[in-house]
């Protein structure tokens, strides 16, 4: 059986991942919250379970220490990752947000690539968001750190062009029914369930890029071409 890690898998599009996944692959979970996890990989009918906080010094050793107790792994999914509303620019709100989507998402996407290149190959699929298309006037850090992740990804995707064995997806959410979602009944906004299927096809796929839902395709092409003194109103 293929082995999969979801790193960011105690809660929203991770937990409904990892059941989506469960079965297809020997599953690997990984998050902050401990207790959480082992819910979730009861859920699943077992998995293996590992703290790892993405913004700590030991991030990367702690990934390799799943990899290793797995024996190995052929697919890395990076859901782990917040976003705060701060119209006040609040400078901690931003720092945090930075430090995992930014920082936290380069440590474990260039360790599952260093892994994936040492062996025969992967998979690694990153979860950006729809929001990385535009500036967000009361959540810039959450939107420009998505776009990091959707730059980093398609650079890491040119990087191992010519090995076919290195598969890199870049997921774009739009609205998905989360804990991090405080607000409800949005624009095509779906559920964890829904947004996992959708994912699991992508991989299916070896899609390069993937909107969840597909109808989030639509939005990305309108902002590329609305004047600009409407984006801000758009996300």
């Amino acid at each position: 059986m293929p082995k999969a890690i979801i790193v960011g898998a105690s809660s929203g599009i991770g937990r409904a991942l990892a059941r989506e996944l469960s079965g297809e692959y020997d599953l690997g979970l990984a998050a902050r919250r401990v207790d959480r996890l082992k819910a979730v990989g009861e859920d699943v009918g077992g998995a293996h379970v590992a703290r790892i906080d993405v913004t700590e010094p030991d991030a990367r050793d702690r990934f390799d220490d799943l990899v290793g107790s797995m024996g190995g792994v052929d697919l890395v999914v990076i859901t782990a990752g917040i976003g705060r509303y701060n119209p006040d620019l609040e400078w901690e709100e931003e720092r945090e947000t930075l430090a995992v989507n930014v920082r936290g998402f380069a440590a474990i996407a260039t360790a599952a690539l260093a892994q994936f290149e040492a062996t025969d190959g992967g998979h690694l699929v990153g979860v950006s968001s729809v929001a990385a298309e535009v500036g967000s006037p009361t959540l810039p850090a959450y939107s420009a750190s998505k776009a990091f992740a959707s730059r980093y990804l398609e650079g890491l995707r040119y990087r191992t062009a010519d090995d076919d064995s290195v598969v890199v997806t870049d997921v774009r959410p739009g609205f998905v029914d989360t804990p991090m979602s405080p607000e409800s009944d949005r624009f095509w906004e779906c559920s964890p369930e829904t947004a996992a299927r959708q994912i699991a096809r992508a991989i299916h796929k070896e899609k390069d890029v993937a909107y969840v839902t597909r109808r989030w395709w639509l939005v990305s092409k309108a902002l590329g071409v609305i004047p600009d003194r409407f984006r801000a109103d758009v996300m």
